[in-house]
């Protein structure tokens, strides 16, 4: 078997990870899609306009943009990255991933070249990388709840707490 062959393997959905469904719906996903890729494509281009300076520190942060750009797209469109062999096994495995894992992953990466270098770029630059962090972060809370059924739970607790005070007043009587 070759190399490729072992790529559409890990590339091809397991049918146990499409029956335990993360909760988000299809445009929701592509929502988080597109903005990942849209914050690769604006953390390279502000990580190369940063590195066209003296300053040590913008030319770190600058790179590290351009290494968020490169894992973003990476994980979110490898079709960008056709080029490289393992970019199908990646994306699979970043698939693989609960929606909270990528969120602290991209947000993370996101928030380290603001640390090393603290300038417009990189504030801009890294923006929406980091909105991309947050969209999969937000997917992980789950899907807001109906009013009645927050309206039963406060019911029960309202039953609960009147009961335990009913129950702490006939023992202190």
């Amino acid at each position: 078997m070759s190399s490729q062959d072992e790529q559409f393997q890990a590339a091809a959905p397991d049918p146990a990870a499409l029956s335990a469904d993360d909760g988000m719906t299809w445009w929701y996903r592509w929502l988080c899609r597109i903005a990942g890729v849209i914050g690769g494509v604006s953390c390279a281009f502000a990580g190369l306009w940063n590195c066209v300076t003296i300053n040590p520190l913008n030319i770190a942060a600058g790179v590290w943009m351009m290494l968020n750009a490169f894992i973003l797209f990476l994980c979110e469109a490898p079709f960008c990255c056709q080029f490289i062999e393992f970019a199908n096994a990646i994306s699979a495995r970043a698939d693989k991933l609960r929606s909270w894992q990528k969120a602290a992953f991209y947000c993370g990466m996101a928030v380290f070249p603001v640390m090393l270098s603290l300038t417009l770029t990189t504030l801009f630059g890294n923006a929406i990388a980091f909105a991309t962090g947050v969209l999969y972060g937000l997917s992980a809370l789950g899907k807001k709840g109906d009013a009645i059924s927050y309206a039963r739970i406060h019911q029960q607790q309202k039953q609960m707490d009147e009961e335990k005070l009913t129950g702490a007043l006939e023992g202190q009587a």
